[in-house]
């Protein structure tokens, strides 16, 4: 976890729940590890890679959370086909000022809370400036009911903003798994969040190159889409452990478009190799 020296919260940090070293603990409950998954570029597939390992987490036995860390960009409901149910708000005085959020648990029971779940229709709109943001984001942490849970998955935004820099800076991470697409600018752009990572003494368990290729129907053989160089390449660029490279794969675009896409994956042994890398 780092220690008070190093900790970027160590000197203002005005959070009553914390630990020693300044960082956020939940109120109610107690959660062993927390991960972050997060990307320099929207679009190369972080919310799928959290739902994966979320997936297959829950489906070895583990107690799963996932907290939907892209305030203004949620899609982690979706993924889990429970975009049409909504958390419940318990407020905790009379003047309103203070709630407790229940997460909604899925098919394989991860607790999962979004601010679509939070808003009264999921394409409603967050309008809001970087602080409020910050500020709700920490509460869907801090004051959610998360119960006993081994592993909280913290799917984030891309870039290295401001809800990134809270997350690093607030919350106790063991570590992040970054997701990028073998492609020379994406590589660049993602790096940017290595190196963020690295300054602020965030552990990485690697990179995972996400839509590296698409399979022959025919022949089986890999055909690189975006780049010739290889998944192995482009994270040797990044200076990372390559944890996985998965292909573009239409059965888990359908399965994300029904809803479906948490027993797809957890019953896939194509992402055994993913969830375990989060393991170790």
């Amino acid at each position: 976890m780092g220690n008070c020296s190093t900790c970027p919260s160590s000197s203002k940090c005005s959070i009553q729940n914390k630990d020693k070293c300044g960082k956020m603990l939940p109120k109610y409950g107690s959660i062993k590890n927390i991960i972050g998954v997060i990307s320099g570029k929207g679009g190369v597939g972080k919310s799928t890679v959290t739902g994966i390992i979320a997936s297959k987490l829950a489906k070895a036995g583990y107690k799963v959370g996932v907290l939907d860390a892209d305030v203004t960009g949620p899609s982690m409901p979706r993924f889990f086909g429970i975009n049409h149910e909504r958390a419940e708000i318990v407020p905790l005085d009379e003047k309103g000022t203070e709630y407790r959020f229940v997460p909604v648990t899925s098919q394989l029971g991860i607790k999962v809370i979004s601010m679509n779940l939070l808003t009264q229709v999921e394409d409603q709109p967050v309008i809001w400036r970087g602080p409020v943001i910050n500020g709700v984001l920490n509460q869907m942490y801090s004051d959610t009911e998360w119960g006993e849970i081994d592993y909280l998955l913290v799917d984030m935004p891309p870039g290295t903003g401001d809800i990134a820099l809270t997350v690093m800076q607030n919350f106790p991470l063991n570590s992040v798994v970054i997701v990028s697409t073998p492609q020379d600018m994406v590589s660049m752009i993602v790096k940017k969040v290595v190196t963020m990572a690295q300054k602020l003494s965030i552990p990485i368990k690697g990179v995972v190159e996400n839509m590296a290729y698409i399979r022959c129907g025919n022949c089986g053989d890999k055909m690189r889409v975006f780049s010739k160089k290889s998944a192995e390449e482009h994270a040797a660029y990044l200076e990372l452990p390559l944890l996985a490279e998965l292909p573009i794969n239409l059965d888990l675009a359908e399965a994300l478009e029904e809803g479906e896409t948490e027993s797809y994956a957890a019953l896939n042994t194509d992402y055994d190799t993913l969830a375990s890398s989060v393991l170790r």
